[in-house]
């Protein structure tokens, strides 16, 4: 019995198969990988839906997604979802993207089509949903800082905020120079105030206070000992902080954000909508928010 799979098990039926009652038709994809509570969700839904999958969890090293795709097509599997750092190699992997994928720059969904690897993102939607979930607010209007904005799930929450409308938008990450291209396109797409900080440079500390939602989209937390990104001389009780980590579930992040009495909500809710959303591209019809929901342990 397997909790975690490799390149090699999608060999054959044989090896991914062996011992189960199901075939493994659906996973997540990324490295490190075995954190991954995505089974924990998608399966109860597929089960509540009466669809004969397993879904798994699979640990890629970078440069071989092509190859996992092309491997999982041969096996019958109806798609998988992307995380980290596979968001911008799965979406070069792609025959079709889809126009939010397209606009986001990132693919974290794909679906086996009959000829065709299309790819999708459900990051933006996904937290979107998240943030009015867990501070019963849109994104509309509001002052938003994204850290770690040049990762490939920064980088589409970022795209999916200047199309929201929000009131100004900060970008901030460990290369600033990695940020500005993508802060020139959302200035220039949706004549927003975008501004660039890295997050070595001093001016940051005001730029956050003057920000209300704070998010980290960076790595920084899901090692024991990470520091948080943000010197948490910025923070204050007015602000809205969210980590799209969830495993911890409390990063060094939000445990700053705690200190100076503001709302802190971890990336669980995220994980929960935007799972959702790729289900539902796999299986249209179906309405397994609330299986995931029970399975992830995540209350409205």
């Amino acid at each position: 019995m397997h909790d975690l799979y490799t390149l090699t098990d999608l060999g054959s039926r044989q090896l991914l198969d062996s011992g189960y009652p199901r075939p493994a038709r659906l996973a997540v994809i990324g490295f490190p990988i075995a954190h991954s509570a995505s089974p924990r969700m998608h399966q109860p839904a597929l089960d509540e839906a009466g669809i004969d999958a397993r879904y798994v969890k699979i640990a890629i090293e970078p440069g071989n997604v092509a190859e996992t795709f092309r491997r999982m097509r041969a096996l019958g599997f109806v798609g998988c979802n992307v995380t980290v750092p596979h968001k911008l190699e799965a979406m070069a992997a792609c025959d079709e993207l889809d126009p939010g994928a397209v606009a986001m720059g990132a693919v974290n969904t794909i679906r086996f089509d009959a000829g065709a690897t299309r790819g999708f993102n459900t990051d933006g939607p996904g937290f979107e949903a998240a943030i009015r979930e867990s501070f019963q607010t849109g994104l509309q209007e509001l002052t938003v800082m994204i850290v770690g904005a040049g990762g490939g799930a920064g980088g589409a929450l970022a795209a999916h905020c200047a199309s929201r409308g929000v009131a100004k938008l900060v970008l901030a990450n460990r290369t600033v120079e990695k940020i500005q291209p993508l802060a020139a396109n959302l200035r220039s797409l949706h004549g927003l105030p975008v501004e660039c900080f890295s997050l070595s440079d001093p001016a940051l500390v005001a730029a956050t206070a003057e920000c209300l939602l704070l998010v980290n989209a960076s790595s920084l937390g899901l090692k024991p000992g990470d520091a948080s990104p943000l010197d948490p001389a910025g923070m204050n009780a007015k602000h809205l902080l969210y980590d799209t980590i969830y495993q911890p579930p409390l990063t060094e992040f939000l445990r700053a954000g705690a200190r100076a009495g503001a709302r802190l909500a971890n990336g669980a809710s995220m994980l929960l909508h935007q799972g959702a959303n790729a289900f539902q591209i796999w299986f249209p019809g179906t309405e397994p928010l609330a299986a995931m929901r029970k399975g992830l342990g995540v209350t409205a």
